[in-house]
């Protein structure tokens, strides 16, 4: 039987990349449309265990790159365009009304969402101010707020989620669909509208280098909800502001790296968000009482 995608059974998506256990989260954030995230690592195997393949359907097909992959499309005439090379924080957003099928040339881990058409219709009910369009294709494009958003997610995927209520994934999702719609939605002749979110400068440093900028405060705007409300609801939810939040949550993550031995401080830093090795000692500090190093000479073996 093949596969689809009804409802909540979303999360099968793990099928499709021969990980079936693959960590999956699911929500309905507004009426009844389903968003699912799940989180995808995947070792090359054998060559015909190396295609995947996404069954038609009424959705989008969106993919976050946690590490830099190889893969090339499977056309319908089963024949392979060339491998294209996608980095980590980049995306691939693809229409599924006809499938979709790649062939992996390289390890794949990144965090993969189906999502259904509705869901942006609902998304776009929320404002007056925001209409339902279709979404360009993107196949490579760096993106730094899903990016970061994708840190955060993947922190309710590995582990925290009890900590985490489910209204927080819906507002993610949200905010998700919200940033979509913006960013990648066309014109109604064709040319896709590359808006820019509004964004929340740091004392001290420039604007545009300031990749450790907090992304809930602009998404929360996209997506027309009371800011003071958000941050509200938000910090009664977890207990925290959302970039105090999203800061626990990276150095949570890079205490993970640090116990696998695999990868270097400065890596560690860059992988969990933060702009360079200066502000993750900073934020690894004041969240724990102790230097990266000085922790991982205590608890690290």
């Amino acid at each position: 039987m093949p596969l689809s995608f009804p409802g909540k059974e979303l999360s099968c998506v793990g099928l499709c990349f021969g990980t079936p256990e693959a960590p999956s989260l699911t929500t309905v954030p507004i009426k009844a449309a389903t968003f699912s995230v799940t989180s995808i690592c995947k070792d090359l195997g054998e060559e015909t265990a190396n295609d995947v393949r996404l069954p038609a359907c009424d959705a989008y097909f969106l993919m976050l790159y946690l590490e830099d992959a190889d893969h090339a499309d499977i056309l319908a005439d089963g024949t392979c365009t060339p491998v294209h090379r996608y980095e980590q924080g980049s995306i691939c957003l693809v229409d599924l009304d006809d499938g979709a099928a790649i062939r992996l040339h390289s390890r794949l881990n990144s965090l993969t969402f189906v999502l259904p058409k509705t869901l942006f219709e609902e998304a776009a009910s929320l404002s007056s101010g925001t209409k339902m369009r279709r979404l360009a294709c993107r196949r490579g494009k760096p993106d730094g707020v899903l990016a970061n958003l994708g840190t955060a997610l993947l922190a309710l995927l590995t582990g925290s989620r009890a900590s985490s209520p489910p209204a927080l994934l819906g507002h993610m999702a949200v905010a998700i669909c919200a940033h979509l719609l913006h960013q990648y939605g066309e014109t109604p002749e064709g040319d896709p509208t590359i808006g820019r979110l509004p964004s929340v400068p740091k004392a001290g440093a420039q604007q545009a280098d300031d990749v450790d900028e907090p992304p809930l405060f602009p998404i929360a705007t996209a997506t027309d909800l009371a800011e003071e409300t958000f941050l509200l609801d938000f910090k009664r939810a977890t207990g925290l502001a959302p970039f105090q939040w999203l800061t626990r949550m990276r150095v949570e993550r890079a205490k993970e790296f640090m116990a696998e031995h695999t990868l270097s401080i400065e890596a560690i830093a860059r992988q969990c968000g933060f702009g360079d090795l200066e502000h993750f000692n900073q934020a690894f500090t004041v969240e724990t009482g102790m230097t990266p190093a000085a922790w991982g000479r205590m608890h690290v073996n």
